[in-house]
Formats: structure tokens, sequence, C-alpha cells
């Protein structure tokens, strides 16, 4: 199988991170991931783009969801691993930051912004 890409591009805005969310929600369903799932990839993306929003000095995020047939590879623009001192909202960021470690699979930063892992589980 190849590997489909899905590109999304929404305003850095918060009234558009549902739209991210409701998206994902409707990929991972199309993969056949479970509830669980879906809920964990959700919460990330939430989180990821509410980190990009605050740290992002553009008008957009924008977020390719890479599909193939062991994995959803969500990639979020901006996302930024080390926050600054100075975020007055910092203690909240850094728990949002443990919160999309905790949920998926893997997470990786780079100058892009982030990755996120979640592996397909065969139902034997």
């Amino acid at each position: 199988m190849n590997k489909d890409i899905i590109s999304l591009t929404i305003p850095n805005k918060p009234d558009y991170i549902s739209l991210a969310r409701l998206t994902a929600s409707g990929i991972g369903s199309s993969m056949g991931l479970n509830v669980e799932d879906i809920e964990d990839i959700k919460v990330s993306i939430g989180e990821a783009c509410i980190n990009s929003l605050i740290l992002n000095e553009r008008d957009i995020i924008s977020l390719n969801f890479e599909i193939d047939e062991e994995k959803l590879c969500i990639k979020v623009t901006d996302v930024k691993e080390y926050l600054p001192e100075v975020l007055e909202e910092r203690k909240e960021r850094e728990l949002g930051l443990l919160i999309i470690k905790s949920l998926m699979d893997e997470v990786i930063f780079n100058e892009y912004g982030i990755e996120m892992i979640k592996y397909i589980e065969d139902e034997d």
C-alpha cells in the first residue's frame, strides 16, 4: 500500500482547532482505529495546535496526516518542545507536551514542528 497523505491548513485561531480534531477523528475511523486510539489522537492534536497557536508567528497552522498500513503519522507545524521562560502559560503548555508524549506511541520534534505517531495494532 502506498502512503496516503492528507494536508490541512487552518487559520491560527482557536476556533479552528476543532476542525483539525474532527479531521483526525474521520481519518482514524476510516483506518479502523479503536475509539480510545482516536480519542488519544484528537487530544494530542488539540494540544499540538494550541502549542503552535501560542508560539507561531504565522497566520496558519499546517497539519499533514500520513497514512500507511502500520501507522498514522501526524505532523503539525511550529510546535515547540522547549518553551520560552517568559511564556505566561508555560506550565499548562508543558503539561500539554507531556499529554502528547503519553498518548502517542512516538513523538518527534524537529525544525518543522512535531511528528506524532500512532501504530496500528493487529486485532489477533
